[in-house]
Order: C-alpha cells, then sequence, then structure tokens
C-alpha cells in the first residue's frame, strides 16, 4: 500500500482528469478530497467533501462500502466494474479503480481513485450521471487470479492500479 506521501500526480499527467482522492472518517464515510475534471463534469458538480456512497445507487451502496472497507484492511487495490446513470440516456460502462494509501501515521486513510470508461461516453448525451450501479466487484489482491489485468496506471513501470 503506497504512502499518499510518494504518490506524484506528475507521474500520470494524462490521467489527472479521471482522478479522485477519497478520505475516510471514523462513521465509514468516504468524503471527496479532490476530483479531476472528468470526475466532476461526469457528475456535473464540484464534488469537494460530498460522501462518496452517494454517487451509487441506493442499492449498492452497502456493497461498495464493505469493499472499501476489505480493500483498506488489507491494503489491496479494488476495481468496481459499473454502469454510469443519466436520466434519459443509455448506460455506459465504467471501471472505478480504488486504491487505499496510508497517511503519515501509517494508517489507511485515503484512496486514490480512477474513473475508466470501458464504452463511448457519448452515449451519455452530455446528461450529468445520476448514480453508478455494480455489475462486479473485483479485489486485485495476488490471491485473486480472476483480477482483470489493468491498463489503468504505472509508476515507473510498476503497475500502481
Amino acid at each position: 500500500m503506497p504512502a499518499r506521501a510518494a504518490v506524484n500526480p506528475a507521474d500520470f499527467l494524462d490521467l489527472l482528469p479521471q482522478v479522485f482522492i477519497l478520505g475516510r472518517d471514523a462513521k465509514g464515510r468516504y468524503p471527496v478530497r479532490l476530483a479531476g475534471g472528468f470526475v466532476a463534469d461526469l457528475h456535473a458538480r464540484d464534488l469537494r467533501g460530498e460522501d462518496a456512497l452517494g454517487f451509487w445507487a441506493l442499492s449498492h451502496r452497502l456493497e461498495v462500502k464493505s469493499a472499501l472497507e476489505v480493500a483498506r484492511r488489507r491494503g489491496e487495490p479494488v476495481v468496481i466494474t459499473a454502469d454510469i446513470r443519466a436520466i434519459g440516456a443509455p448506460s455506459v460502462g465504467m471501471e472505478v479503480l480504488l486504491a487505499p494509501m496510508t497517511g503519515a501515521d501509517g494508517q489507511a486513510d485515503r484512496f486514490l481513485g480512477l474513473y475508466q470508461p470501458i464504452a463511448m461516453i457519448q452515449r451519455l448525451m452530455g446528461r450529468p450521471a445520476s448514480d453508478l450501479g455494480v455489475r462486479r466487484i473485483q479485489a486485485l489482491g495476488p490471491a485473486n487470479e480472476e483480477a482483470p489485468r489493468l491498463r489503468l496506471a504505472t509508476l515507473h513501470g510498476r503497475r500502481i492500479a
């Protein structure tokens, strides 16, 4: 699990619009600390301070929260294959990477996230995302042989996402 201070945004400049950072408070809330332009545009608002669980359909929030907590405890990233849903538009597939990071005290207190559309985003016809629906959640730990081979992000030739 990387330390927050070890993650240098200059190492993945091309992906910054799709990147976001979540905090974690003791109540199981995950406030958005930072959101790239693509992420904010997709939701059509400034996301800072919002609980990221609110992005997900109500019926999927507990599943996403559980996945975040397992990822935090294990120190392993998770990928959620999701549907972006917008009113009056067909859904669009997306992978959401959530990688825990440690703070100065060594505790996992943040998540580095990445939105990676896997279908044409133009299908949303410019409409903001109303919610995200879970198709599948996969841990990316060494024990998971079925984990997707990510094409999302590397750091100095080492896969970080």
